[in-house]
């Protein structure tokens, strides 16, 4: 039986190497993403939230 049932291929925007970081779009706290990225950024608390709220069960 394969464990690919459960991979989740998303991609993730780049490492910022300095300021200006963009808004997490749940809490508002920087991220580690660039400014100029266009797209949904969460800061490193929601991110891992995130994942164990669409992390597969059993």
């Amino acid at each position: 039986m394969s464990d690919d049932y459960c991979t989740i291929t998303a991609s993730t925007p780049p490492k910022a190497d300095g300021p200006p970081y963009a808004e997490c779009v749940l809490c508002q706290k920087p991220t580690e993403y660039p400014e100029s990225y266009k797209g949904i950024t969460l800061c490193p608390v929601c991110e891992w939230q995130e994942a164990q709220r669409t992390a597969c069960s059993g």
